[in-house]
């Protein structure tokens, strides 16, 4: 399976992360193990070739997590049940470092369009209102999951999993509304890819600030929102940047942790708890 990352850290973490669930290093088969060593046969009188430079090896790496997406827009029957949709237009497949319970990625296959940032790609209308129609039929598929995992524990949602006449049945607990669909302000990975993630952030793979804020700060832009204007200040480099260093905010209650993230992930376990019972 190939692997995705949400950051270069995400590479050294998981070398091989991909083949359970969301992204970064070789294209594999969905089943594959990772590969064995093998023997080289050793010539007399002659010198194994050099090694690359060590500081060449990671701009190697990055390179290939950076593009790994392209292989699920071009071959994604090659990558199992973590691919949850393909049309003509997109491929939606599961976040393999899920930064919460529910954690999508939406991919669009056009070709003009699937290299290009975000403010530069959804300046074109047509192209906008596919995404928006196709990551809003993704949203329902997250909210659906979410209702899978977590609604059982919720009062709100009780009535409905007690009915019996299910013609009838009351709404229960909107689950939608816990989803969000947007875009990071400037994607690390080349080939462009909409988020959509439940809110609670409830993931061990949340493991410092960037993975926090990047998705609980403006630099998480709403697809609604695009196309930017162009004075937009989410278009800034420098603004965004400091939405990736500012301190951590509970995104339920608005308690300000500082840099304490030891602190926040305490703290998310417990409101993830309460918001899982609403």
């Amino acid at each position: 399976m190939a692997e995705q990352a949400e950051d270069i850290d995400d590479i050294v973490d998981h070398p091989a992360g991909a083949n359970s669930l969301e992204h970064d290093d070789e294209p594999s088969s969905a089943s594959s193990k990772p590969k064995n060593a093998f023997a080289e046969l050793m010539a007399p009188k002659r010198k194994a070739p050099a090694s690359p430079e060590p500081e060449k090896r990671p701009k190697d790496k990055a390179a290939r997590w950076r593009g790994a997406l392209v292989q699920y827009i071009n071959n994604p029957s090659s990558f199992g049940s973590q691919v949850l949709r393909v049309t003509p237009n997109t491929v939606l497949i599961k976040d393999s470092f899920p930064k919460a319970t529910v954690h999508l990625l939406l991919l669009p296959r056009s070709e003009k369009h699937s290299l290009l940032r975000p403010n530069e790609a959804f300046a074109d209308p047509a192209f906008l209102a596919i995404v928006r129609e196709e990551a809003a039929s993704a949203a329902k598929l997250a909210a659906a999951e979410l209702e899978r995992l977590l609604g059982s524990f919720s009062v709100s949602n009780k009535p409905r999993l007690e009915a019996t006449d299910y013609t009838n049945r009351p709404p229960g607990r909107d689950y939608l509304k816990e989803i969000k669909v947007g875009m990071h302000a400037h994607p690390s990975m080349d080939h462009l890819h909409v988020h959509i993630i439940s809110k609670d952030m409830h993931s061990p793979k949340v493991k410092h600030k960037k993975h926090y804020n990047s998705f609980n700060t403006e630099f998480f832009i709403p697809l609604v929102d695009y196309p930017l204007a162009d004075d937009d200040v989410r278009r800034d480099v420098g603004f965004q940047n400091g939405n990736l260093s500012k301190d951590f905010k509970c995104w339920r209650c608005g308690k300000d942790f500082g840099n304490k993230f030891t602190q926040l992930k305490k703290h998310l376990e417990e409101e993830f708890e309460e918001w899982k019972k609403e």
